[in-house]
């Protein structure tokens, strides 16, 4: 399955309210949205059609999360009918505020951006919000390279898996064999979470290095990678998208939802 097919998937089984999308090139993977939608990208080039109530924001994304308010545009207001007119969620607002649901994370393959770009999304998701990460599974040492000279690039963005689960292991982190560089889906997303912000200098000294890159076997041949078929067609999905809807507190819902995941996905 190729990334842009999963992320079709995605946005029918997770059926989201809205979406945000870091690195929008040319619009394909934009495109497949038709909800409430930010997309951000310094230079990006759209070329196909746009079918949904967009905010293009022509910056970084480090430049854009420093905005007093930078989801703004997907928020639901105090009035619940206005909120369902402009379709937004109509009650987010009473139930701790307007989360996105949905993010694709597609911007700079450094390790470090990919990092930062997960550290400020986390910051307005909710545990059973879906985060994707492109370019995750490198073919070789060539796609793996910081400083790019092949046609299909991942870069050092595969790094963000072992950092994940050493400094983050709350998370549930699924590496998908997608074509042609693979994609990472988190759940489990807590806003509250420092961890990564309080140790992101010392993480980067130790992670970012110099070509080539050296990539752990189980990245290279991702044969623990999920098939994108099981993932999508995993019973799970309407549990996940009710607790999300319902803002169940990750407390009362996470950990039981998560056994479910893991043993859906094995």
């Amino acid at each position: 399955m190729e990334r842009h097919d999963l992320l079709r998937h995605l946005h029918e089984i997770a059926e989201p309210r809205n979406y945000l999308e870091i690195g929008v090139s040319d619009g394909r993977s934009l495109a497949l949205s038709s909800v409430p939608s930010i997309a951000i990208d310094p230079a990006f080039k759209v070329t196909v059609p746009i079918h949904c109530d967009l905010q293009l924001a022509k910056a970084t994304s480090d430049a854009f999360f420093k905005r007093r308010d930078p989801i703004a545009h997907l928020r639901s207001g105090r009035n619940p009918l206005r909120s369902l007119r402009r379709g937004r969620a109509p009650f987010a607002y009473y139930r701790g505020g307007t989360t996105v649901d949905l993010s694709f994370i597609d911007g700079m393959h450094l390790f470090e951006f990919a990092l930062r770009d997960f550290m400020n999304v986390e910051r307005f998701s909710h545990w059973a919000s879906v985060i994707v990460l492109d370019d995750v599974l490198p073919r070789d040492i060539d796609e793996a390279a910081r400083d790019r000279h092949t046609s299909d690039w991942a870069g050092d963005v595969f790094k963000i898996i072992p950092v994940l689960r050493q400094h983050r292991p709350d998370l549930l982190v699924l590496p998908v064999d997608t074509t042609p560089t693979g994609t990472l889906v988190v759940i489990g997303a807590d806003p509250t979470s420092t961890v990564l912000r309080d140790s992101y200098d010392r993480i980067v000294a130790e992670w970012v290095v110099d070509d080539p890159q050296q990539i752990p076997a189980d990245i290279l041949e991702p044969r623990s990678a999920i098939d994108p078929e099981r993932l999508v067609g995993a019973d799970f999905w309407p549990s996940l998208v009710r607790a999300r809807n319902r803002r169940t507190s990750r407390d009362r819902g996470y950990a039981s939802l998560r056994e479910r995941i893991l043993a859906a996905v094995a």
